[in-house]
């Protein structure tokens, strides 16, 4: 890989882990199911006008949008919302990683390695020393939603490759058409219909650059950068980089809102991490990397 594309992979990771922090930011003005809507709106619209179609059924263009723009990102902003903070919801949603594996060896039949089953093992402590922190960084409500969020990450990851789609720019744009009508209905259902009153008269510059950033640098820019790095390198190359995504959603998180990275948030944070290198680092692990199961 180039000097500049590890620099660009490095900087989308950067963006992904700081968007944490942004939306956190969104949610002082807005409800999250509101927030997200949002986004995603002006994910589809207008470029929706003036890019093709995906190239696969549209049947898995609407179920994407309905996981990943409702059942992940609404259920992370909620989790945020409710108690989990950035440095910890960018921490916790990389178990998703796990998951899609479980749903590969189901779906896929694919193999699960000694290394991806060691590597989940010494995430799910990580996750279980995050469960007992009692710093105000981590509610068990929050939590169940962020994990939630990436049981729907995973099951978008795994309805991405069942449908065969090779233009994923168009398949992005196309199926953000359909998160934000569910998630305005989830906001009047949940909030009522004085969000809209309360949105009208708090809606500020944080507001707005909470849902620009997650529109065109998040999600536009960086997943259009991530997907022509895998087009263009083995994905062993790119896929590594995904581990800086939480430290810097929990440096994010420390700067903006003071989140204390104690021993015990910081020895999770090393043993996620290193449960996602054994699985994605798997040369660097030989010892791990081998007997399929």
């Amino acid at each position: 890989m180039t000097t500049r594309d590890m620099l660009l992979g490095v900087l989308v990771t950067a963006i992904w882990g700081f968007n944490f922090s942004v939306i956190k930011m969104g949610l002082s003005a807005m409800d999250p199911f509101m927030l997200a809507g949002c986004r995603f709106l002006l994910c589809a619209v207008p470029l929706v006008f003036f890019v093709a179609r995906p190239d696969t059924a549209f049947k898995y263009v609407v179920a994407y949008g309905l996981l990943f723009g409702v059942g992940l990102w609404g259920m992370v902003a909620l989790g945020i919302y409710f108690g989990a903070s950035a440095g910890v919801a960018s921490l916790v949603l990389q178990i998703s990683v796990f998951i899609t594996i479980l749903f590969g060896r189901i779906l896929f039949k694919e193999t699960i390695s000694r290394g991806q089953k060691i590597g989940a093992a010494i995430a799910l402590v990580g996750l279980a020393l995050i469960i007992s922190i009692t710093d105000g960084s981590v509610t068990l409500g929050g939590l169940l939603l962020v994990l939630l969020g990436a049981l729907c990450w995973s099951l978008s990851n795994s309805l991405l490759k069942w449908s065969g789609a090779k233009r994923i720019f168009p398949f992005m744009v196309w199926s953000s058409l359909f998160s934000p009508l569910p998630l305005f209905v989830l906001s009047y259902w949940v909030y009522g219909d004085n969000q809209v009153d309360y949105l009208l008269q708090s809606f500020n510059f944080k507001s707005v650059f909470s849902i620009l950033f997650q529109v065109y640098p998040t999600t536009l820019f960086g997943y259009w950068i991530w997907n022509s790095l895998l087009r263009r390198y083995p994905v062993s190359s790119v896929a590594p980089l995904s581990l800086l995504v939480p430290l810097f959603g929990l440096l994010g998180s420390s700067i903006f809102y003071g989140e204390t990275i104690g021993t015990t948030k910081a020895v999770a944070c090393v043993l996620i991490v290193c449960g996602l290198a054994i699985n994605l680092l798997p040369k660097a692990f030989p010892f791990f990397s081998h007997k399929p199961i």
